[in-house]
């Protein structure tokens, strides 16, 4: 499962913590990291600038746990992963048996992001080899997501 702090993503945590319960099976939270620019620019930064965005990642990690929870289950066995690569390339290599399911949240980006940045919740659906759960956002992070919109229109208007 893919974890990242936005509000979907934490909603699929809690879906996937669900599930791990009701089926007694581990729960594998996995956030990916990419440095900045990418790979391409990745080796023109000293190593331990590597070390540092793992860690942040991590940090990540487990603020969504806080977030999402209320900290880490310890009722469900959990093995967190932390690893560089593409979101979504990352996340079909983690659940690469027939008998994972991986639950990813529903990307909420604009279309201008989601014409310029691949989606993670498509590249999933598109390449995993098992089951795939898209869970949707909540109503309440739907109408955030447009009532930013709207003052953004409005304050874009004044000037």
């Amino acid at each position: 499962m893919g974890v990242h702090g936005s509000p979907t993503s934490l909603q699929a945590l809690r879906f996937a913590l669900g599930h791990a319960r009701a089926f007694d099976a581990t729960l594998i939270p996995v956030i990916a990291w990419e440095p900045p620019g990418g790979d391409s620019a990745y080796r023109r930064f000293p190593p331990f600038l590597s070390d540092a965005w793992a860690l942040e990642a991590e940090q990540r990690l487990l603020a969504a746990f806080d977030e999402g929870l209320g900290g880490p289950p310890t009722d469900v066995p959990l093995s967190p992963l932390v690893v560089r690569g593409p979101a979504g390339q990352v996340l079909v290599e983690v659940a690469d048996r027939e008998n994972d399911l991986l639950v990813v949240g529903k990307n909420q980006r604009g279309l201008l992001h989601r014409l310029s940045y691949r989606s993670t919740t498509t590249h999933c659906v598109a390449h995993a080899h098992c089951a795939v759960i898209v869970v949707q956002p909540s109503r309440l992070a739907v109408e955030l997501r447009h009532r930013r919109s709207a003052v953004r229109q409005w304050q874009h208007s004044l000037r």
